[in-house]
């Protein structure tokens, strides 16, 4: 057993800092990601929170110039983006998506600006990837506690709306019909879905921060049966490829280049699309339907699916 561990952990895993840090913060992020990550899927509002993540970009950006933490900025400018979508757009879905596209190429823009004066005015060369890729081995202790309480705000606002949204999200029809403010309950969700993205691009960065929302969610989607189900298996899956990514980053000090490691977000992002790849292959082989694919499947056969959790209103 200690050949085993001393195989798997290179020496000084266990009394580092850092990696403690690293696993508190990734696990919590994971978690949260996962959870606002199965709506994402079965709402089908992956590109929103891809948007969401790479306005962070801004954010995160401008917070390094004015010298805060980046977590600040992550989280401010997802939250205002949020409402601004909400402002510009209409109830329309195709006015929601240019409302987006407009908020996303304002929010670039200046991304772009801040990360060349964070280079030319404060001469962090840094920034850019700290910013885009992300590094949880540089999560302070001080900021762990912020990260989970900002994560227990996001599962709050999923809890108190879970039914609501679980209905709005299988058929707003039938939502609506039943009396849900489905407009309301979709800014909820999203400022839910803006809080996980700002703490996933803080932990592993605003460009890989989509696979972390969406990833384990849509694979727990190929093997589950329930909303519910989904919900635990996509935690378990990315709180794995976290962990499994702390570990094999911190190992690749000793890979070549020696002494320099690899990111723990390319191991992160690696293994949730290795999960999601096998999670596919069983369909080629069985012959009975053993799961369905909450992404995928018609509004009426969804809202049966959850309409024993829903209840009559």
């Amino acid at each position: 057993m200690a050949d085993f561990v001393s195989l798997v952990f290179a020496p000084g895993f266990f009394e580092s800092g850092p990696v403690a840090s690293a696993v508190v913060a990734g696990g919590v992020v994971a978690a949260v990601s996962a959870v606002v990550g199965v709506f994402t899927v079965m709402r089908g509002q992956s590109f929103a929170g891809h948007a969401l993540s790479d306005m962070g970009t801004t954010g995160g950006s401008g917070a390094f110039l004015v010298g805060v933490s980046p977590l600040w900025g992550f989280v401010t400018v997802s939250v205002v983006a949020v409402a601004a979508m909400e402002l510009i757009g209409i109830r329309r879905p195709r006015g929601r998506d240019v409302a987006t596209g407009i908020v996303f190429g304002a929010a670039l823009g200046l991304a772009a600006l801040f990360l060349y004066w964070d280079t030319t005015v404060r001469n962090a060369s840094g920034a850019a990837m700290t910013i885009l890729f992300g590094s949880l081995f540089t999560v302070s202790s001080s900021t762990v506690p912020i990260v989970v309480v900002l994560a227990a705000a996001s599962l709050a606002l999923v809890l108190v709306l879970f039914r609501p949204l679980l209905l709005a999200s299988t058929s707003s029809d039938l939502a609506s019909a039943r009396g849900v403010p489905v407009r309301l309950v979709g800014i909820g969700y999203l400022l839910a879905m803006a809080l996980a993205v700002s703490l996933s691009a803080y932990t592993i960065g605003a460009i890989l921060s989509t696979a972390l929302l969406v990833g384990p969610a849509a694979t727990a989607a190929r093997l589950t049966k329930s909303p519910l189900s989904a919900m635990l298996c996509a935690t378990a899956l990315g709180v794995v490829a976290v962990l499994a990514g702390i570990v094999l980053a911190y190992d690749s000090y000793g890979w070549p280049p020696v002494g320099h490691g690899w990111p723990v977000s390319f191991f992160v992002v690696t293994l949730i699309f290795v999960f999601y790849v096998l999670a596919g292959i069983p369909r080629r082989w069985r012959s009975g339907h053993t799961g369905t694919d909450l992404s995928t499947t018609d509004a009426p056969r969804r809202a049966h699916l959850v309409h024993g959790l829903v209840g009559k209103r």
